[in-house]
């Protein structure tokens, strides 16, 4: 049986197999275990509840290793079988589990949501290069796979001509250290980059940050003249840039690759590089928790 004692003998294996050293699972864990009886007894009180408090299955696992379980889930992406064999549990209660602490471990963590909340309550300029170093912010999109939808009309609307897939599409903004500061709900994979952030609107940032973007977001300086925005000099049809305008694009992929750096972070976790197999009620969700966790091990450095 796989367990936290076991697996933090091997701190290599814990990271990879968590995404996270035994020093930052330990700080997570010990909020987890302050608000977890709290978090309980919302649990067992809500007012759909059949059974009586007290009644009903117990977890046969301790805390820590449910813990343990989630993040290895989230890391691997393995199948639930294989996770219920590793930690002795059959595939029911390795979901029942994994549910059940989602909404708790996204209390312990700097999920997306809770800076934006941050930046609308920035109060002075040490604040706002806090969040915004230098002054800029990047924003970007990702896709992720989706298994074919049976319905007609949602295979045609998740199918992206990019990816040649189905796909859902969640766009990001971060700063330049890498933290995560927005994140949108997902839409479907047809949907342009720009069209993504037309629909969903400006990400809210205060209007003295430049938000960079590359050639996806071709038009936005037209559309959002008060929004301070930069993307990449396009090179026009049958010429040549000039040598300033390519110093200036190269200048600017210097900058702006963090966003993919940030991305393939995300991506690390494999629950958002593979074909999502979940529910997509639960995307949304299950990448806040992934976005936080990057934010934890960002913050943490």
């Amino acid at each position: 049986m796989l367990t936290y004692e076991k697996l933090s003998r091997t701190p290599r294996l814990f990271r990879t197999f968590t995404g996270l050293t035994c020093e930052e699972f330990d700080r997570i864990y010990t909020q987890l275990k302050q608000q977890y009886p709290k978090h309980e007894q919302k649990r067992l009180r809500k007012k759909n509840r059949k059974r009586a408090i007290g009644a009903g299955r117990k977890f046969k696992l301790p805390l820590k290793e449910r813990v343990l379980m989630l993040l290895f889930y989230y890391r691997l992406y393995t199948n639930l079988a294989l996770a219920g064999f590793l930690f002795d549990l059959n595939l029911s209660n390795v979901s029942r589990n994994i549910t059940m602490l989602e909404p708790l471990i996204k209390t312990c963590i700097p999920i997306p949501e809770k800076i934006t909340k941050q930046t609308q309550r920035i109060h002075d300029l040490d604040e706002l290069l806090k969040l915004y170093p230098e002054l800029k912010a990047f924003i970007d999109a990702t896709e992720q796979e989706i298994p074919r939808p049976k319905n007609k009309r949602r295979r045609k609307n998740y199918y992206s001509g990019k990816k040649k897939k189905h796909t859902v599409k969640t766009q990001i903004v971060v700063n330049k250290k890498g933290l995560i500061l927005h994140k949108t709900k997902h839409r479907n994979g047809k949907q342009h980059d720009y069209d993504v952030f037309k629909k969903t609107g400006p990400p809210p940032i205060p209007p003295e940050v430049e938000l960079g973007g590359d050639l996806g977001y071709q038009g936005i300086e037209k559309d959002y003249p008060n929004l301070k925005t930069k993307i990449p000099v396009k090179k026009p049809k049958g010429k040549e840039l000039t040598r300033k305008e390519k110093r200036q694009n190269k200048k600017f992929r210097k900058e702006r690759v963090i966003v993919e750096h940030t991305i393939s972070k995300m991506k690390k976790f494999r629950i958002m590089s593979e074909e999502f197999r979940n529910r997509l009620t639960r995307y949304d969700r299950m990448t806040s928790i992934v976005c936080g966790l990057v934010n934890f091990t960002v913050l943490s450095h």
